[in-house]
């Protein structure tokens, strides 16, 4: 009999993944598995209990091929590309692969146990009705695609030195051939198999028992696999959904013709590459919300339900003596019930799950973020029910993708709809591309719609010539994305920064969780109606808007103007350059560029807000009363000023005319019209000094030094003095009409 000798053997875990596609209703316990095994050198004659064995064995009246041993040589290659099938897979499923291994004589009867024991095991509990397609699919190698094997760092050292292996036996766990972890601990039967436990619950979350599993005791040949456990194992895993998952594993199976399946032998001896797909979450099957209440969710829920799924969740996360959270609590209970059959809700005790919190970066409690497919978005709009409701109903689109619109579509989207983002595509559009796009809608909730389209009739009335492109339409005014090239179109960042900039409508109304981002960097003229005068509320609307088409129209003109002039300048300097034969001249004509970002004219936008809801803040800030009538002041949040009246000194009111013929003299620099101020005096003078210092940062310098210097000549001459900076002289000082002891006096 041939033991392997003493830290002959590199115990290597070897966890590789080969990602396949998952049609869209497969589910995690759909996957098709399987094993590839051989051995080291070991007479026919040995037992279970003497070691590693090279030929066949039987556990649990179960044949056991033997365990591979891997060749140093072309090591790196068999972790890569070891995708074995022990039968056909059920079309293209998400494969999975784990090697395994242990050396050293001590431990070879260990290795051979808990190999011949999750070999054996039946993951998915079967009925005595199961075919032979079913049986030959539940087999751990078919579940979880386990694989076992060894390398001799006697024979192959260079292998084990690259490989950074300085301790025998060593376990090492790869994925897709990518080092992931070192096992460490006991290298015990117990030890060893609650490793292989976490990690395929991890695989298949749900799968393994709650309480662990029954081992043999090493060198057995059987276990009893109904038995509970010795000292059950203390872990949070839904059992339920596990015998879930592999009962549907064992109806897909049962439909797979006989004919097709292999024995998991032949597999084992005939390994077969898999291709490598991308992997990407299931898309959701199940409805959401069957109960319309909030879940409860714990790091290894979360982690099932939420991040590994297509499934979109809306969850709060919160702590429970947070007096906000407190207070958002029933409202988060209805809309719960409300979105019932729709959309999942969640709930996170960042007290209990601190780790599960702590990746997810919270700011604060309590803090709401939309989930899809791993990625999320934080709701930060107002706590209220309705507010809450309608994001929840937004949210719901996004579970559909990019939808593709024709010309008739999009014209009905239209009356309802007054911000469009408008991908175009043609027939050279790659998956890429749409796979960009379809990672903007989660950004998008509550402030647009992304819509898809390769209708000529839209690309005639849009002017587009090239594909793909990016435009946004509101209010049928189109504005386009200036970047063409394929990495800038697939660069998110990029797009989503553009897309903040024009996701607004031409005159949004001003709440308070869009306040910020309406009122900060821009000159912005808002109007201040009513909602009680419904007439005079479209009324104005309508005026404001047409004042905000016309000056955005006139912009747009002028700045085609400069840009043509800028370029008529430098075709004149070259030309200059060339008739006088001045190359030097005309290089530096040539490297002159035309740059039309930067500009000292403020952007101005359009706004309006409801006067009776926000009528304290009206009063304090500008001191109009909503009641009055329909006002317009055009506010600088910057410099905290406004303006309400015009040139003539009247009030400026919801007029194309009045509008447009006030706001030129307010863009100028500097204003031809004296602002008012929506501070006090000292915060007046604060924002002054600050907007002195942003224009001449270099002079306001000069002016600091130069007080600093005056200041501390000025306290150094008082002290050569004696004089203090309270007054008085001879450093005494008065208390109760007499002299006290100060530089020279006396004290009794």
């Amino acid at each position: 009999m041939r033991l392997i000798r003493p830290s002959s053997l590199l115990s290597f875990l070897l966890f590789s993944y080969a990602f396949a596609e998952v049609p869209e209703d497969a589910s995690p316990a759909e996957d098709t598995l399987s094993i590839q095994t051989a051995l080291p050198e070991k007479p026919a004659s040995a037992t279970n209990s003497e070691g590693v064995a090279v030929k066949n064995t039987v556990f649990n009246g179960v044949e056991v091929p033997p365990m591979k041993e891997l060749n140093g040589t072309t090591f790196d290659e068999d972790v890569k590309d070891g995708y074995w099938y022990d039968t056909p897979p059920l079309d293209d499923r998400l494969h999975q692969e784990m090697t395994l291994s242990i050396a050293e004589s001590s431990n070879a009867p260990t290795w051979q146990t808990l190999y011949e024991f999750y070999y054996t095991s039946k993951p998915v509990p079967s009925t005595q009705q199961a075919t032979d397609t079913q049986t030959s699919l539940n087999t751990f190698p078919a579940y979880y695609k386990f694989h076992f094997a060894s390398l001799d760092c006697v024979a192959f050292g260079s292998a084990c030195s690259a490989h950074d292996v300085n301790a025998y036996p060593s376990f090492l766990l790869y994925k897709n051939g990518q080092f992931v972890k070192k096992f460490t601990g006991a290298k015990d039967l117990a030890s060893l198999s609650g490793f292989v436990e976490d990690t395929l619950e991890s695989i298949r979350p749900g799968s393994r028992a709650k309480e662990g599993v029954k081992l043999p005791e090493v060198g057995a040949a059987k276990v009893d696999t109904e038995a509970k456990p010795d000292i059950p194992a203390a872990k949070d895993k839904d059992t339920a959904a596990g015998v879930a998952a592999g009962s549907k594993h064992n109806e897909q199976a049962a439909q797979v013709p006989t004919e097709n399946v292999a024995p998991a032998a032949a597999a084992a001896a005939a390994p077969l590459k898999a291709s490598k797909l991308i992997e990407k979450p299931m898309k959701p099957t199940a409805i959401p919300n069957p109960k319309g209440t909030s879940i409860p969710l714990t790091a290894e829920s979360f982690q099932k339900l939420v991040t590994t799924t297509q499934d979109p969740w809306f969850v709060e996360f919160f702590v429970p003596w947070c007096h906000h959270c407190q207070a958002l609590a029933p409202n988060w209970g209805v809309m719960s019930k409300e979105m019932q059959g729709k959309l999942n809700v969640g709930q996170v005790n960042c007290e209990v799950e601190t780790r599960l919190c702590k990746d997810v970066h919270l700011r604060g409690y309590p803090t709401m973020l939309f989930f899809r497919g791993g990625e999320r978005v934080e709701y930060d709009g107002l706590r209220g029910l309705g507010d809450l409701i309608s994001y929840a109903n937004k949210a719901l689109d996004v579970g559909q993708g990019v939808k593709s619109v024709d010309a008739e579509s999009f014209k009905k989207m239209e009356e309802t709809e007054e911000v469009i983002f408008v991908y175009f595509y043609d027939h050279a559009t790659t998956s890429e591309d749409f796979a960009a796009a379809e990672r903007l809608t989660l950004s998008l909730i509550g402030h647009a719609r992304l819509v898809k389209t390769d209708s000529p009739e839209l690309a005639k009335r849009f002017k587009i010539s090239t594909w793909p492109r990016l435009l946004v339409s509101r209010d049928g005014r189109p504005s386009y994305y200036s970047a063409l090239a394929p990495k800038d179109m697939r660069d998110f960042r990029k797009v989503l920064k553009w897309m903040q900039s024009v996701w607004l409508p031409i005159v949004p109304e001003l709440t308070a969780s869009n306040a910020r981002e309406i009122m900060d960097g821009r000159l912005v003229v808002l109007g201040i109606l009513s909602r009680n005068r419904e007439d005079e509320l479209v009324i104005s609307k309508r005026e404001i808007k047409n004042a905000a088409l016309e000056w955005m129209e006139k912009q747009s003109q002028q700045f085609h103007l400069q840009r043509q002039e800028l370029r008529q300048s430098k075709q004149l300097r070259i030309e200059e350059a060339e008739d006088r034969n001045d190359q030097r001249a005309l290089r530096a004509a040539k490297s002159i560029r035309i740059n039309m970002d930067k500009t000292e004219q403020k952007d101005v936008g359009f706004a309006w807000v409801d006067g009776v809801f926000w009528e304290r803040w009206i009063r304090t800030t500008y001191g109009i009363e909503a009641k009055d009538g329909e006002r317009v002041v055009i506010n600088d949040e910057d410099n905290r000023k406004y303006w309400d009246t015009t040139s003539a000194g009247g009030y400026i009111v919801p007029s194309r005319t009045s509008i447009l013929e006030t706001l030129p003299k307010i863009v100028s620099n500097p204003p031809r019209l004296t602002p008012k101020s929506t501070t006090g005096h000292i915060e007046e003078a604060f924002f002054r000094l600050r907007a002195a210092s942003s224009s001449h940062p270099w002079l306001t310098l000069a002016f600091v030094l130069v007080g600093l210097v005056v200041g501390g000549l000025w306290g150094r001459g008082r002290i050569r003095r004696g004089k203090g900076f309270a007054g008085g002289g001879g450093g005494f000082f008065t208390l109760d009409g007499e002299k006290g002891a100060g530089a020279g006096g006396k004290a009794d």
